[in-house]
């Protein structure tokens, strides 16, 4: 009986000692880093709702932390998480609230680190809805310049690679459809357009996969005004019909585009020299007996740099690309730098305007694409128009001559700046805020120019290429049935 007395008082003893323990441990201060907020449990519990694709549930956590603790640290997070839970639930209302959402963190949050995902995403949100290079290309263009948003805002970013690789692809798309629509303006022989457009395209978009056909076409577009032009029948210089031109004429404009031309096939060899269009521009340059350039070692590398890190798709991804709503951007490039400034934009109007005016001054000039491209059809207003002037070749009598050659001299009358600066002018400050200048393109299609993606020696070997540096740089043409199949 005494044993189980001493039994149970000894028992008794280790469960006191047990208890104050416990009471001295949750006293401790130390004790509550590891206990859950309730900020933090709300935040757990949102992000596993939406684990589970649970995002309203997830969405009305969210809010009740950003609202209930608006000074908490997870707030940044809770935001940035309700856009990401839109963003993962998608579909066309679904994206735009969630570039919304991203749009408002970047406002209230601008230098957080998830302020660049926030604007990475945005681009997102447009590239997932980006169409084939034939349809509604505002996605794309949406795309284009979220991108370069990131990019330009953020370019420490750890995620400016990936923003730089999707600019590539997007940049793929809006380039071939300029190239579309410029193939289009051709065909039907509206040269000016054409030329507007595929200009455009190699000014905005040199590592574009079709580079070189871009430029043989304009190339062919100035040798189609040239054949057109010889075609008009000639006219004496002090009669001057519609639809007819003078020999001197004729010869210097036929001159200027034969010069036009063969610029674009020099510009085939010396900055594309490995693409499929390099031998059909040396053809085209000794039919139009001007000298054929060579390419530099920096020039070859580099474009066979851009040609190896295009993606060729399998039989099967080009039939499952027919029923594909989204554009194929496996021919983007892989190295290089995007374009992230669009340069002046050339305008049919501008070109045909130039034209016009070399038109009407037959002995500083020549004969106007307007009158070729239109032989049956004046042109509409300005100084070229026969409704007012008479010929656009200016006969005897008419004003259009007199005007454009008084216009070309300067008035005598005429007041002019003093030449001399005033030393109590006010000038504004250089140092203070101007607009800062567009970055400079890497790849901006120079003569002889070369950015790139090689080594470091081929970036700065500008020797000449041999034939047999050139040879083996190009890709080996299909052969037999590879060229019926292409899969």
């Amino acid at each position: 009986m005494s044993r189980r007395v001493l039994g149970v008082a000894v028992l008794s003893l280790l469960l006191a000692l047990t208890s104050a323990c416990t009471n001295k441990k949750s006293t401790n201060p130390l004790a509550n880093i590891a206990s859950k907020q309730p900020d933090k449990v709300l935040f757990d519990k949102a992000m596993d709702a939406m684990k589970h694709n649970r995002f309203d549930v997830a969405r009305l956590t969210l809010q009740t932390l950003i609202n209930t603790y608006p000074d908490s640290e997870f707030v940044a997070r809770a935001k940035l998480a309700v856009g990401d839970s839109w963003y993962a639930e998608g579909g066309t209302a679904a994206l735009a609230q969630a570039e919304q959402e991203y749009d408002d963190f970047i406002t209230f949050f601008p230098n957080m680190p998830e302020a660049a995902e926030a604007q990475l995403k945005i681009g997102n949100i447009h590239y997932q809805q980006m169409e084939k290079a034939d349809r509604d290309y505002t996605h794309a263009k949406r795309a284009e310049d979220e991108y370069r948003k990131m990019i330009m805002q953020f370019p420490d970013s750890k995620l400016v690679p990936e923003a730089k690789q999707r600019l590539l692809e997007v940049q793929e798309v809006l380039a071939e459809r300029e190239f579309e629509i410029g193939r289009f303006y051709y065909l039907r022989d509206s040269y000016p357009a054409s030329i507007a457009r595929l200009q455009s395209l190699i000014e905005k978009y040199p590592l574009y996969s079709k580079a070189d056909e871009a430029l043989y076409l304009l190339g062919e577009n100035y040798e189609a005004q040239i054949l057109r032009l010889r075609q008009l029948p000639t006219c004496d210089a002090h009669f001057l019909p519609r639809g007819c031109a003078t020999e001197d004429s004729k010869t210097k404009f036929i001159a200027g585009l034969t010069q036009k031309a063969a610029e674009k096939y020099d510009l085939i060899l010396t900055r594309y020299p490995i693409m499929d269009r390099a031998d059909d521009a040396k053809k085209r340059l000794d039919a139009l007996h001007q000298p054929t350039p060579r390419p530099t070692k920096a020039a070859v590398a580099q474009n066979k740099a851009e040609d190896e890190s295009r993606r060729e798709n399998s039989g099967m991804q080009k039939l499952l690309l027919v029923m594909k709503r989204g554009p194929d951007v496996s021919q983007s490039a892989k190295v290089g730098e995007p374009s992230l400034a669009d340069p002046t934009p050339v305008s049919a109007v501008e070109i045909r305007q130039k034209e016009t005016l070399a038109a009407l001054q037959p002995t500083k000039g020549s004969l106007g694409v307007t009158i070729l491209n239109q032989p049956t059809e004046p042109p509409v207003g300005g100084a070229g128009d026969p409704a007012k002037n008479g010929s656009p070749f200016g006969q005897p009598g008419s004003s259009a001559a007199p005007t454009a050659t008084a216009s070309a001299q300067p008035d005598p009358n005429e007041l002019k700046p003093d030449a001399q600066a005033d030393p109590n002018e006010l000038k504004p400050d250089s140092s203070g805020d101007q607009a800062l200048p567009p970055p400079p393109q890497i790849n901006e299609i120079q003569n002889g120019a070369s950015s790139s993606s090689a080594s470091a020696s081929a970036r700065t070997d500008d020797s000449p290429a041999s034939d047999k540096d050139i040879s083996s740089s190009k890709k080996k043409k299909k052969k037999g049935l590879k060229k019926l199949i292409p899969f």
